[in-house]
């Protein structure tokens, strides 16, 4: 049984305001895995105005960038070393497979040295040549920290999404709160453990594990700056309303509903291959899965059968077992969720093509869903535009490149999308043409150089490398 009776407030461990600890449920079968205390508002009072203080005082926005690359490449160190423990943990209160959480190790390595390079590399003050070569004024661009950040993240990969925001935001000399899902109060503050061996400033850095009305008194808080978020639509849309009313920076990671676009010329079975990764990563509960597969009409009976062969290849199970593919959802009502939407394929009239409703035999105790594949699937049908964050695929077949660009293009998100062909140089120029905010070709795996983030209601603002760092800071001209 792991044990958190205390809150990460500002560098420190402290007493809770509420004593209540909360059970955390393994998603395999329901027990009690852990115990963790839950932010309220005072503890949440007490985090701001400490991160406030810092950043006043210039205890961490003074210090040089060399200095804050520096910490944050210990912090990365020690990530790395503990890396296998963070990884059963997050399978742990998650139920997301072993592999999966391994593998996110991985591309937790290249995601902080994409920002640490770009920190080095970052145009921290420049001194502009004047346009007027005679005149004798000259312009001194600086790029300051916002201030305070409030940092909200979603359940499903807690590790990913909170590096991905405190990293630049402390390279950029912020002070940030922290706040995290109660399902990840583990992992988290395991990660709270990490940064506080990182020795940063008293009060720079809080990790606060609590539930959706104590965020929005975060995000709502007078003395935060900027609102970093990842999660859902809906709730970004509230988050969104709550930054225009105060005039808050705001960037938002929300939903997606992505298209993986297999064109004529594609190697099929590649093509399939590579949707196991990029459409049912993380127990299909990722806002970049590539879950509506458009195929053309003249291979579309083709491509079903060998997406109908791969999902009933995958072992479904326990997260700890190495050769499960997909675990179970997080929580009871998710799980249910989800069968919920494969029902609706039902009614909706796409034909089952495997799995379905019921929950795989043997599975009963846990929040396990049967991984389920849909056919003859209208862009329409509700299981074509919601986001169902479980493993449910939709098979939709198009008429010819430009019928399959109309179709990925027909959602109300744009966070990411697939292009599968023989020709690479095609598949790139049709990348181009599908309007969403990351696209891979041929399977190739997300890069952290470049930034990350959606069109349309898949958010506001991106991630990762320059651009991601260059959110957290604010632009400040000095004339001389």
């Amino acid at each position: 049984m792991i044990t958190y009776d205390r809150l990460f407030i500002g560098g420190s461990w402290v007493e809770p305001s509420a004593p209540d600890l909360l059970d955390i449920a393994s998603p395999h079968d329901r027990s009690v895995v852990g115990r963790a205390a839950q932010a309220r508002p005072a503890d949440i009072d007490r985090a701001v105005s400490a991160a406030r203080a810092s950043f006043e005082t210039g205890a961490w926005r003074l210090t040089p960038p060399a200095e804050r690359i520096a910490a944050l490449r210990r912090f990365n160190a020690l990530r790395e070393e503990n890396a296998e423990e963070i990884a059963h943990l997050i399978s742990l209160e998650n139920g997301s497979a072993g592999w999966f959480t391994r593998a996110g190790q991985l591309g937790l390595t290249r995601q902080a040295n994409a920002y640490l390079k770009a920190a080095e590399e970052f145009g921290w003050e420049e001194t502009l040549a004047p346009s007027d070569p005679a005149s004798p004024v000259r312009s001194v661009v600086r790029r300051e920290a916002v201030g305070v950040v409030a940092a909200v993240i979603p359940w499903n990969s807690p590790f990913s999404s909170a590096t991905s925001k405190i990293i630049p935001a402390l390279l950029a000399g912020n002070s940030v709160v922290l706040k995290v899902s109660p399902e990840n109060s583990l992992s988290m503050g395991f990660l709270a453990g990490l940064l506080e061996r990182v020795g940063l400033p008293e009060g720079v850095i809080s990790v606060l594990p609590a539930d959706r009305e104590t965020s929005e008194y975060l995000v709502s808080h007078e003395k935060v700056d900027k609102i970093a978020f990842t999660g859902s639509t809906r709730a970004g849309r509230r988050i969104a309303s709550i930054a225009g009313e105060q005039l808050k920076r705001v960037s938002l990671e929300l939903g997606g509903k992505s298209a993986a676009i297999i064109l004529p010329d594609a190697d099929i079975e590649k093509a399939v291959a590579g949707v196991k990764y990029g459409s049912l990563l993380n127990n299909g509960e990722s806002c970049v899965a590539q879950t509506r597969i458009l195929a053309p009409r003249a291979r579309y009976e083709e491509v079903v059968a060998a997406l109908k062969e791969l999902v009933e290849s995958l072992r479904v199970g326990d997260p700890n077992d190495p050769d499960t593919f997909i675990g179970p959802m997080i929580r009871p009502d998710q799980q249910e969720r989800v069968r919920d939407y494969i029902r609706l394929g039902i009614e909706e009239g796409a034909r089952l093509v495997t799995g379905g409703p019921q929950i795989p035999a043997g599975l009963e105790k846990g929040n396990y869903v049967t991984p389920t594949v849909f056919a003859d699937v209208d862009n329409s049908m509700r299981i074509a535009r919601e986001e169902i964050f479980g493993p449910v695929l939709v098979v939709i077949p198009y008429d010819d490149e430009d019928d399959a660009v109309r179709i990925a293009d027909d959602s109300e998100y744009g966070l990411s999308g697939g292009v599968w062909s023989s020709d690479e140089e095609h598949a790139l120029a049709v990348a181009r043409r599908v309007r969403t905010g990351t696209v891979t070709v041929n399977g190739a795996s997300l890069g952290f150089d470049g930034p990350f983030g959606g069109f349309k209601a898949s958010g506001i603002g991106r991630e990762y490398g320059t651009v991601g760092l260059g959110t957290y800071t604010e632009y400040k001209t000095i004339t001389v």
